[in-house]
This record gives C-alpha cells, structure tokens and sequence, in this order.
C-alpha cells in the first residue's frame, strides 16, 4: 500500500521539516511514502527579495490564494522544485533514504487546467471577472511514473507545479496535488501534515468527520484548513479510504498518524 504525505509549508517556514524527515524511516516500515510539499509563505520571501511583490484574492467562497502572473510562476517552481525539494531530499539523503525529487512538470506528471477566469471579491466588497493567469487545477496524473519511482525502492518527493494543455508552466495549490496525487494511485491514505493539532471547530478539536460532515462545517472553517479539508474531500470521493489532518511539528508525525494517535481522521461514512 502507499500513504501519501503532505507536507506544509508552515513546518518549512518554522523550522520543523526535520521533524517530518527523521520520521519516514518508520513510516516507510508501514508503508511506501509519497511526500508532497508546500511553500506557499517561501515562496512570497524570495519572490519579494528578488523585487516582485506578491498580489493575493479571495474568492466569493472565501478561499484566499496567490495570483499568478507568468514571472510569479517562473519563481513559484524555482522555490518549490530547486530551494524547498532540494532540502527535502538531501535531509532524507542524510537518514539513508533514497529519494527523488519530481515536479508535476517532469515528464507531464501532473497536467492541469489553466484557469482561464478568476472571480473575486474586490477591495470594496464587488465580485469581479479577471484574468486565470498561470494557476491551474490538478487533473491528470501520470502514475506510471509514480509507480516506476516506487518500484525502484525510491522515496517520490513531489513539488506542486503542474503542465497546462498548451505546455506552460502552472501554479498549482499544494494540499490539492496531494489529493489528486492520492487518488491517482489510489493509495490508502493521505496525510496532511500542519503546524496545528488538527481540525478545531468551536474551539475544540475534531477527532472524526465523514465526508457529509466535513462538506457541512466548510463555511465554518478559517483559510488554510479550508484547503486541507477540500482536499479530504475530494481525495476520499475519488477512493482515497481516509485522509488525516495531523500535526507534523510533534516526534513521529507520520507514523502517529497512521496508527491513529494524533489529527482528525476523514472518511466516506
């Protein structure tokens, strides 16, 4: 079987990677690992030291998400696929772990498609039509590569920049890769790794949602945990058997949450 792990771009950012790394010699025990990667609050660092500054929107749902023009995709998968895999694969080099660093672009792995138009909620509260610009939604992936990297004994770290139709280079959201990359293969489950406990409703944490129950409390649920739960959702309608929502800035975040011990668990019933 195969989990697919998430990893946030928060545990990047507060120095808690290594958290997550010094765990998948145990998890790869239970299980093969894929490990997809965030980078979101990276990105926006180095996108502004290089001098360009970032532009964010929020949709008529309340999703907030980063605009991407073409110079923000170039370095979107400059950060993702060389500064923030690059750190992943040598620190899992240093715990005897073969891994292999694959972009959506890699060979077509993950094709999306470009969001042509954007609705948003403007700064005086309109809702307003602009241009997709290089964002798009995962909707294809190539899991014979997948597979061919896993049956080597290799450890697929996957950065979430996907290929358009018409070959160019896409912004993708981090937790949606992970789900469609989940429900591609299909595996077991998919493990969203943050920097909270869990999912907290009313100010308490939730062990346990089915898919029904999550799709219900979404308009309750701040940005960032929105995504995370989007994600459940769709990776369990498309066969994922569960997925987990669990703190990865804890000793062994992988394989607590696959025996159970930490995170809210999302199900189809």
């Amino acid at each position: 079987m195969v989990t697919v792990v998430k990893v946030g771009g928060s545990l990047v950012v507060e120095g808690k990677l290594d958290n997550v790394l010094s765990d998948v010699p145990a998890a790869l025990k239970l299980d093969q690992i894929v490990l997809v990667h965030g980078g979101g609050q990276t990105v926006t660092e180095y996108a502004e030291r290089l001098g360009k500054r970032q532009k964010f929107i929020t949709s008529p749902s309340g999703v907030r998400s980063r605009y991407t023009d073409q110079e923000t995709a170039e370095i979107y998968s400059m950060v993702m696929s060389g500064l923030i895999a690059g750190k992943i694969v040598t620190g899992l080099s240093r715990l005897g772990i073969q891994a292999f660093s694959l972009s959506g672009i890699d060979g077509g792995f993950i094709r999306a498609e470009r969001k042509r138009r954007l609705l948003i909620i403007d700064e005086r509260g309109r809702k307003v039509a602009i241009d997709g610009g290089f964002t798009g939604k995962p909707k294809h992936v190539d899991t014979k590569i997948l597979k061919s990297i896993l049956s080597m004994g290799l450890t697929p770290v996957v950065s979430p920049v996907a290929i358009g139709e018409d070959s160019e280079m896409l912004n993708i959201d981090g937790d949606r890769a992970a789900s469609t990359v989940s429900s591609a293969i299909p595996s077991d489950t998919l493990i969203f790794l943050t920097n909270v406990e869990g999912l907290y409703l009313d100010g308490k944490l939730v062990d346990r949602l089915t898919v029904a129950e999550a799709r219900s409390v979404l308009p309750k649920i701040g940005t960032g945990m929105d995504k995370k739960v989007i994600g459940a959702i769709e990776a369990v309608e498309a066969g994922v058997s569960k997925c987990i929502i669990a703190p990865g800035n804890t000793s062994e975040p992988i394989t607590k949450a696959l025996k159970g011990a930490t995170g809210t668990v999302i199900t189809g019933v």
